[in-house]
């Protein structure tokens, strides 16, 4: 299994200048090839202290200069928040400066703090994602950029530095909804699970994914990318104990930043799975802490080992990255964390046989 770790630069409360958070983040990220993590990944926030990384792209250009062989992900670039030109333009740039090490991961955004900052309508975020990612992935493949679209009308031109290998096999959506399953399968893109529902739910809608995938392309869908919050501990309790502070913190963040205490969602076009969470949430935000903890990766190492393998059987994965760092984490406790987890859970994923032997194929295809 390929194992990776990601830095989300967090400030809840805004409690520590910024500049010390991202000198906090960035050298847990500088750990991740000495410890043998073998991928670092960015997410995409703005405007508020939920993530404080505007470009996962910048961030991963610097790293590149920082690492030799580690790959590089973005989870995820959000495409309607973003000129699909220059996009594609910088996605090849980085590309090219870390010799081919890009994961692409992209996805459609679902803050509204974020939408109205950029002047943008919620409503459009999903035909919006589709041209922008035919727009963007096309480009990539052929070398320059055209399209004709309701949102995007774009002259030809060319990507310089051109794109020197292809991105198909390699990219990733953060959801993949059945409006644009299609699409997304004959643009080659696979699923970056992020987890916010239950496991058995993805698992259906990925093997309706599939199916049109192996319809669409006449070969298997790839395997998805499967993220998680991870605390590790020798303790069964402490772990709990952890997870229920920095994950059940994390959550908080998640509440404020996508203001899930709120009833704009209800109603929201292509929104309609957040409107009923957030009004579930509301009824019981205990449960939804527990709930949102259960989907995540926590407790002794052997307890994490077992938790990662059975998620990545069930969807069938190769390929799991861990975020180490959340919700004011000291830098001292976030960085023995990641160390635990890279000594005592690392070396029993990566010893892993591959999901197609791990897994019977029935179960696989459920």
């Amino acid at each position: 299994m390929h194992v990776g770790m990601s830095a989300i630069f967090q400030n809840p409360g805004h409690t520590r200048p910024d500049r010390d958070i991202y000198k906090d983040d960035i050298a847990l990220a500088d750990l991740a090839e000495p410890l043998g993590f073998e991928s670092i990944w960015a997410v995409e926030h703005h405007f508020t202290d939920y993530t404080m990384c505007p470009d996962p792209l910048q961030f991963l250009s610097f790293m590149a200069g920082r690492t030799k062989t580690a790959q590089l992900g973005t989870m995820v670039v959000v495409l309607p928040w973003r000129d699909p030109l220059r996009t594609a333009e910088q996605i090849s740039m980085l590309d090219n400066i870390s010799d081919g090490r890009l994961i692409l991961g992209l996805g459609r955004g679902a803050g509204r703090v974020e939408f109205d900052g950029f002047r943008l309508d919620m409503a459009e975020s999903r035909s919006r994602f589709v041209e922008a990612a035919q727009m963007v992935l096309t480009g990539l493949e052929s070398g320059h950029v055209e399209f004709q679209g309701e949102h995007y009308q774009q002259p030809r031109v060319a990507i310089r530095p051109e794109p020197f290998k292809s991105f198909r096999g390699r990219t990733y959506a953060a959801a993949v909804s059945p409006e644009s399953s299609r699409i997304m399968a004959e643009l080659g893109i696979g699923l970056l699970v992020i987890p916010q529902k239950p496991w058995e739910h993805v698992a259906r809608e990925f093997a309706d994914y599939k199916a049109i995938y192996q319809e669409v392309n006449d070969e298997p869908a790839p395997k998805p990318i499967i993220a998680a919050w991870t605390v590790v501990d020798e303790d069964e309790q402490k772990a709990y104990d952890r997870a229920r502070r920095y994950i059940g913190g994390y959550w908080q963040t998640v509440l404020d930043h996508y203001e899930f205490h709120k009833d704009h969602l209800k109603g929201q076009k292509g929104y309609e799975y957040y409107g009923k969470f957030a009004e579930h949430l509301q009824q019981d935000a205990d449960g939804a802490i527990q709930f949102f903890m259960d989907l995540q990766v926590y407790g002794t190492p052997e307890q994490c080992v077992q938790k990662i393998t059975k998620i990545a059987d069930r969807m069938g994965s190769d390929q799991f990255t861990g975020i180490f760092s959340m919700a004011g984490m000291p830098h001292d406790e976030a960085r023995a964390n990641m160390e635990l987890f890279a000594a005592k859970v690392m070396p029993a994923l990566k010893a892993l046989p591959p999901a197609e032997q791990r897994v019977p194929a029935a179960v696989a295809a459920e």
